[in-house]
């Protein structure tokens, strides 16, 4: 089993290591907020008025992103990756710990990217900036600056990460089992999609997971509360390929996966707002 202890840590563990001049050294703190489109507000700038000391903004809409797509978000190469990292200040040897503003929401996207580019010593903050806020330590504002480039380098892991294509030609497969994060209501139909232009409904033999269904108060549920969830739609053998909306979410399922002890997850990167938008895909409502 994976020790949660290398996905999860909570804020009391990060302030120590912040603390202690030795063990900050290898620590590189990365705010990876974001929103949905519909949510009119600036993760950037709420970082720059707002932050725990030393983060760096991982901005994966935009910055760390592939380019030349419609899809928003999508995993970049290898090498734009290591390129951006390492403008954050990022070491083959550092600790990477990622939180978001809202709790437990966006930070998962940025440790799912970091794991699918060969980092495996990289962790979420439980409860996120909220629950640095609501122990009482310290905050920073303006932009950091990061003095040194550091010597991250990406190494590609397919086996994070799978396409539509691919995905397509392993529905009927009884060794994987598609899990979606998106609410009850979009996967089975029952309300429109919030993206213009996408069907309704869900993959055939995918199975509906919510993401909220897996936290309380921006914290994951206890260990074996998250494996009861997992073990309810699987077995320990079967891969398992989470989806959403768009690729964020996802990960909050593929986080809480690994935490609870499963290690062969997958997230399809485009999801629904790929999916539902081509009619080659087969749709279930």
């Amino acid at each position: 089993m994976i020790s949660p202890v290398n996905n999860i840590v909570s804020a009391a563990w990060l302030h120590q290591q912040l603390s202690d001049a030795m063990l900050s050294a290898s620590i590189v703190v990365l705010d990876a907020s974001a929103f949905m489109p519909d949510v009119p507000r600036d993760p950037q700038q709420e970082f720059i008025n707002i932050r725990i000391p030393t983060a760096r903004f991982f901005d994966f809409n935009h910055q760390i992103a592939a380019p030349n797509t419609d899809l928003p978000h999508m995993l970049p190469s290898a090498d734009l990756f290591t390129r951006e990292v390492s403008k954050l200040g990022v070491n083959n040897t550092s600790h990477v710990v990622i939180y978001d503003s809202q709790g437990m929401f966006s930070a998962p996207r940025g440790w799912w990217m970091f794991k699918a580019m060969g980092h495996d010593n990289v962790s979420v903050l439980d409860g996120g900036l909220p629950a640095w806020l609501a122990a009482g330590y310290a905050t920073q504002t303006g932009l950091p600056t990061v003095n040194t480039i550091g010597d991250f380098c990406a190494k590609y892991r397919s086996d994070w990460v799978i396409d539509a294509d691919s995905l397509c030609q392993k529905l009927d497969d009884s060794h994987i089992q598609i899990i979606d994060a998106r609410p009850t209501a979009r996967f089975l139909a029952t309300v429109k999609e919030p993206r213009v232009g996408l069907r309704s409904g869900h993959m055939p033999n995918a199975k509906s997971l919510p993401f909220g269904e897996l936290l309380t108060d921006g914290h994951f549920l206890p260990v074996a509360k998250l494996k009861q969830k997992f073990d309810a739609l699987s077995n320990n053998d079967q891969r398992l390929i989470f989806s959403c909306g768009s690729g964020v979410t996802a990960c909050i399922l593929a986080l809480a996966a690994q935490v609870s002890g499963r290690d062969n997850v997958t997230v399809y990167d485009g999801s629904w707002t790929e999916w539902g938008a081509n009619e080659k895909y087969p749709v279930v409502k």
